[in-house]
Parts: C-alpha cells; structure tokens; sequence
C-alpha cells in the first residue's frame, strides 16, 4: 500500500537542552550561593532552556527544590538556606555515574524512585569548599555531564589559596608575602607554629590577616594588630580550615578584573576599584554582601594600567588553566605595581556582584553573560581535554 497520501505527522520539535542548577553545599558559604542561584534562575532564558533546581544542604543532601528565585535572597540581614526551599525533608537527587545515562533520579524511603529526565549540562554556582574546590567537577567528570566553570585543577587550585600563589609565582605573577601554617605543624608543635606567625610579622610589620587556606567570601577572616589578638585569629581561621594563611598588609586600591572565555579564548572585561567601606576595617563579609557600597566600574585608571591589569587577569587564568569565568583581584600598590591576591573560579554572581557589574560595562548584560556560560559548557566535552 502506498503510503504517499497519508498524513504526515508533524516533527517533534527539537529537545531543549536541560540545565541542572546546583547551589548551597556544605560549605559557610552556603548561603550567599543561594543568594546567586535565585539570580541565576532569573536570568536563564526559559525559551531555550529547561531548568532544574537542585539544592545541596548544608549536611551533603542534593534536594529538589522550588524554582523560585524570589525566595533566595538575603532578607533582614539573614542568609537564605536550602532547607527552607527543599520540596521534601528526606527525599534526595541522584546523579548517575554512567557517562552513558544522563538521567536523574529523585528518591524518597519507601517510594519507588521518580526519573526526572535527563541533564545535558550542569551550572553549579557552589561556593568553597565540596563545591568550587573540584570535588564537585570530579564526580562531574565521573558522570560525564558537561558543567560551567573551571574544571578539577583549575577549581582545587582557585580554592587552595596557598598553591594558587605557588602557580602564580611560578608563571612570573607578583603576589604579596605570606606564610602557611598547615594542620600538622600545628598539631605537632603550636609553639614553633605561633613563632613562625610571630617571626613574619616580626620581618612584615603588623598588620597581618590570619585566613582560612581554602575558604571564601571574607568568612573567617581577621585582621590583626599585634600579638594580643593572633591566638583568638587562628582559632577562628581553624574553625573553617585547619589550614591557614598568614598574609602581610598590602596598602594600595584594590582593583578586580573578570575574565569571560569567548570562541576564539579568554578575554577580560573592564576592571572595577573596590572603594573602602567606611565602617569595616577591611573588604569583610559584611562589607562585602550586606553594607557594601557600589564598585566603582570602570575603575579610575589610566589606559595604561587598564591594559595591563587585563593582560595580568588573562595571564592568571590562563596559568591556573581556567575555563568559562574568572573573577581576578589585585592590589595597586603605592608604587604602582599590581600583585595578585586571588582568583575565584566562580565569583559572586548577582546582578550587582562585581563579576557581572564588570561584564555589563563591557557590553555583556546579565542574561546574555548565562547564556554564554551554559553555551560554552554544552560546548566542550568531559575528560581531559
């Protein structure tokens, strides 16, 4: 029988690609994560895009949460918490491990399991430690799901502040003084640890900033005066990582470039000055993300040093083997040199964080910004690449 006369019937329209956006963790960056995924659910364009919110707890449960970005902001100085958005108190996410099955699966005790369909690409917006530290892009790379941002070396050195330095320095960038005291120094002579600090500051002059070796947004952080106050610093830096890093006083402008990998590589936005914050000793996180006053973008430089500052967040992002986004931060010191404090592999990413602020002045709106980040993720493959 022929078949010509029959109806046609019509194509199926193609499959849009499926985000997965995972946010909060483990880490005491858990909120401000929460803060950035409710930006991002905003800006993700729907009509190319399906979402799939998925929330870390702050005890390791990935849960299905409600996609709505309205209730992940900072209300009455409070930090929204995932618990508070998960669909369910004991149901949780599973993501395969098969690089040949893309599919995830909710389950709750005594339920059969629910598929919730496949995932073609991951946009975790974790900050710190089991999260932005490569843990998360290892089990990625196990599970073969393609995910926005720096993979495992990239993300685990952007963490680590000490061997961030030890790259930079290695690939000729200028970083300030510093000194680490790892956890089994302490552990086996508190002693020689503390005079190590004392001989620093001693060789530095004080003030020093006694911080967490692998933690973010200014948490555990103090800046300390003189000696009085060295032992209540270390105790809260430990309290986040048992790692620490003692760093030196750098007195300069603080200047923040973001880098954004394009088709034909990595280019740098304008740079941003952070001006100081009247009522805060330092950029802490209060200043940072509930009394902060707008970065001056672009930052009041000359050509000269704004070329340069962009060659130097490239240079850093290259050298740590950086791929999708980068957030570098400097100080232009007195004598006009600019040293390397950080990179964050993924930086805070509200419409009013610096990283976008940098990138709107560089003519990327927010939402083209999302867009470019998941395209350039669906892009490249897993593995070593």
């Amino acid at each position: 029988m022929s078949t010509e006369n029959l109806p046609q019937s019509p194509e199926q329209p193609p499959r849009k690609p499926r985000v997965a956006l995972v946010f909060g963790g483990r880490s005491s960056e858990h909120g401000i994560s929460v803060v950035t995924a409710g930006a991002v659910l905003r800006a993700i364009d729907r009509t190319k895009y399906d979402v799939l919110p998925i929330g870390i707890t702050r005890d390791g449960r990935w849960a299905l949460t409600a996609d709505e970005p309205d209730r992940m902001a900072i209300v009455d100085r409070r930090q929204p918490d995932v618990e508070q958005l998960a669909e369910s108190n004991e149901g949780g996410v599973i993501l395969p491990v098969d690089p040949a099955n893309r599919e995830v699966v909710y389950s709750e005790p005594g339920s059969v399991p629910k598929a919730l369909g496949e995932v073609d690409v991951v946009f975790p917006v974790l900050h710190g430690p089991y999260g932005e530290d490569g843990t998360l892009q290892g089990l990625l790379e196990l599970s073969g799901v393609p995910y926005v941002g720096a993979g495992v070396l990239a993300s685990a050195v952007g963490q680590d502040k000490e061997y961030m330095k030890r790259v930079f320095t290695s690939f000729g960038l200028s970083v300030g003084p510093y000194v680490v005291i790892r956890p089994r120094e302490w552990e086996r002579d508190e002693s020689a640890a503390r005079k190590k600090i004392i001989d620093f500051a001693g060789e530095h002059g004080w003030p020093l900033f006694i911080k967490p070796a692998r933690a973010g947004s200014s948490i555990g952080i103090t800046k300390v005066d003189s000696l009085e106050g060295l032992d209540e610093a270390i105790e809260e830096a430990q309290r986040h990582d048992p790692k620490i890093i003692v760093e030196a006083l750098l007195r300069g402008r603080e200047i923040e470039c973001g880098v954004l990998e394009f088709e034909d590589g990595p280019r740098a936005s304008v740079p941003a000055e952070i001006p100081p914050v009247q009522s805060h000793a330092y950029y802490d996180f209060e200043a940072k993300y509930i009394d902060s006053a707008p970065g001056l973008v672009p930052a009041p430089l000359t050509p000269e040093q704004t070329a340069e500052v962009q060659r130097l967040a490239v240079d850093a992002f290259e050298a740590a083997s950086c791929e999708g986004l980068v957030r570098a931060d400097f100080f232009l010191t007195e004598d006009g040199e600019f040293v390397i404090n950080e990179i964050n592999t993924m930086p805070g990413f509200t419409p009013i964080s610096m990283y976008p602020q940098m990138w709107e002045a560089s003519g990327v709106a927010y939402p083209e910004l999302v867009d470019r980040l998941i395209g350039a993720a669906l892009r490249r493959p897993t593995g070593l690449r």
